[in-house]
């Protein structure tokens, strides 16, 4: 393989981009692994993931909410087949942040 050394930077730094992309996913979209082994499948949940992300971030503009975009996802998940109005849903969910509800040191399998 002859290739120059600018080939070689940019090829490096097109794979960096990719790292940091599936960065982004894994710490915004929750998507801890792929259901399917095609590229269709994958970028259907990917798509999927991003919708799902750009809704919520919506719900917390509109609503001007006062909370992490996981806390949202964490309440809205645990409510899917609940017909409480979302601002009830909100304001009867107690806790304001993950230190709060879960404690100053973090979760625990021992707390009961």
């Amino acid at each position: 393989m002859h290739i120059s050394a600018l080939q070689v930077a940019e090829l490096y730094k097109n794979r960096w981009q990719v790292e940091l992309f599936f960065k982004w996913l894994k710490q915004h979209l929750k998507i801890k692994r792929f259901w399917g082994t095609t590229e269709n499948a994958v970028r259907i949940q990917i798509y999927a993931a991003i919708c799902t992300y750009c809704l919520v971030a919506i719900i917390q503009h509109d609503m001007k909410l006062d909370r992490s975009t996981y806390e949202v996802l964490q309440i809205l998940s645990i409510s899917l087949t609940d017909k409480t109005h979302l601002r009830d849903l909100f304001d009867k969910t107690k806790f304001q942040n993950d230190k709060e509800r879960l404690g100053p040191n973090g979760p625990s399998l021992f707390n009961f």
